[in-house]
Formats: C-alpha cells, structure tokens, sequence
C-alpha cells in the first residue's frame, strides 16, 4: 500500500509540473502575442495619422483649386461688365453732340477714347466743330442694346457691339432718326476703359 501511495504521488506531481509547464507556455505565448499587438499600434496609429493628414491635404488643395477657379471667373466677370458699361457709354458720347454746347460735347469724345482715334479727334476738333457750328444740328443717342465681343483681360483689350438709336435735329424739318449698330475697339488705360477703334457693324450682326 505504501508503494502504491508513493506511485500515485509521483504520479499526480508529473502531472502537475506538466500542466505548471504547459500554463506557463501558455502565458507566455499570450504576453508575446500582446506585445507584438502593442509594438504595432504605434505603426498603426502613425498610418492612420499620415492618411487623416494626406486626405486633409488634398481637400484643402481642392478646396484652393476652386477658390481660386471661381476667383478668376469673378474677375473675368467684373472685367467684362466694366468694359460693357465703358464702350456703350463711349459710344453714346461719340453719337452725341449740341451745337450750343460744342466745347463740352468733343470733350467728352476726347474723354471717351485713346490711341489713333483720340488723335484723329483732336487733330480734327476745330474742322468739325466749325462744321457743326454751321449746321446747327442736335444730336442725341440712346443704347439699345450692348455686348462684349471679345476680351484679353491681361492684355486689356475688349471689343464691343453696340446697338443705339440716333436722333438728330435741324433748325429746319423734322428729327431724323436712325438705328445703327457700331463695332468698337476697347483699351484698357489708367482712367479705364476707352474706345481706340470704332466703326460699323456688319450687315446683319446683332448687339445682345
């Protein structure tokens, strides 16, 4: 019986020791797979960060993209209305004239143009204002309609087409009274946009 009791405790403490063995094996297997899930969380994390950032990046690109596409179309917008607004009002001036006001009249014609057509016109001021002296006539123009026909924003240059009414009056008879639309060439100056060129529209082109 004592030999058997000594057996079973050998036994028994085999067992034991095994399980002790395969426990610690066990854990140890455990706090390994821990460690490397701990080791990899900061590469993880520093993936992750680099994506948010990554992604940041780009929708604040996008973001300056279209900022900076609906800034040029805003400005191509307002140059085009200013140069629009600059050759009808030009071209009314230069179909507009009193003879009881001559020296106001080619001034304004002088204020509204530059280049080879502002030369022209002050070359020619005292001819035609002789010319118009004589004659007595009154002429007024109303814009009917305008567009811009072309515009270099950066080499500021612009042309126009604009249709208008013109009435003028005699001391004698009764106001004649004729629609026309003009062509104009437009040039950016300092004081803004002037005519440098104007002329008659094509037969059959339209202004708007």
């Amino acid at each position: 019986m004592a030999r058997q009791r000594t057996a079973t405790a050998k036994t028994e403490s085999g067992e034991t020791a095994e399980n002790s063995g395969n426990a610690g094996t066990t854990g140890g297997t455990e706090r390994s797979g821990t460690a490397r899930t701990r080791a990899r969380n900061p590469l993880l994390l520093a993936a992750l960060a680099l994506v948010v950032c990554a992604a940041g990046a780009a929708g604040w690109g996008g973001w300056q993209r279209y900022q900076a596409a609906n800034d040029d179309a805003a400005s191509f917008a307002q140059a085009r209305d200013d140069a629009l607004a600059a050759g009808e009002q030009a071209v009314q001036n230069m179909n507009t004239l009193d003879h009881t006001s001559l020296e106001q009249g080619l001034d304004s014609w002088e204020q509204s143009t530059t280049g080879d057509l502002h030369r022209q016109l002050v070359d020619g001021r005292d001819a035609f204002a002789k010319q118009i002296a004589e004659a007595k006539t009154v002429s007024t123009a109303k814009v009917l309609s305008g567009a811009v026909t072309e515009l270099d924003e950066r080499a500021g240059r612009a042309g126009v087409m604009v249709a208008l009414r013109v009435t003028v009056t005699a001391p004698e008879g009764e106001p004649a009274v004729k629609e026309s639309r003009l062509l104009g060439s437009l040039t950016r100056t300092s004081e803004g946009w002037k005519l440098s060129a104007l002329g008659q529209a094509p037969v059959g082109a339209t202004a708007g």
